[in-house]
């Protein structure tokens, strides 16, 4: 068995290391493909998107018509660094978590 095993192995060093470093770019040319299509249709857009909601939420200003990640439609009446304060109905106020904001409406 174990005969079997070394006669299939090649020779020690010879002709085979030559050929090993070879076949090793070999096998790391489709690695880098594989990363770069990932980065180019799922990790480039992300970034870009989660940039332009954070450009968004730097413009939020008072009195701006929004709609949050939930659906809630409201006007901004007050906003601090992580806090927005929105009128949903006469009187009635709700606070949020600024990163919630999902968009400007546009009136």
């Amino acid at each position: 068995m174990f005969g079997l095993a070394f006669a299939m192995a090649g020779p020690p060093g010879g002709a085979a290391g030559q050929a090993g470093g070879m076949a090793a770019f070999q096998q790391i040319i489709p690695l880098v493909l594989m990363f770069a299509i990932f980065y180019f249709l799922l990790i480039r857009p992300q970034q870009k998107k989660a940039k332009e909601h954070r450009t968004l939420l730097d413009a939020l200003k008072k009195g701006d018509s929004v709609i949050t990640a939930g659906g809630v439609h409201g006007k901004v009446t007050s906003v601090d660094d992580t806090m927005v304060t929105l009128e949903i109905a006469t009187g009635v106020n709700i606070k949020i978590t600024k990163s919630y904001i999902a968009t400007i409406k546009k009136d």
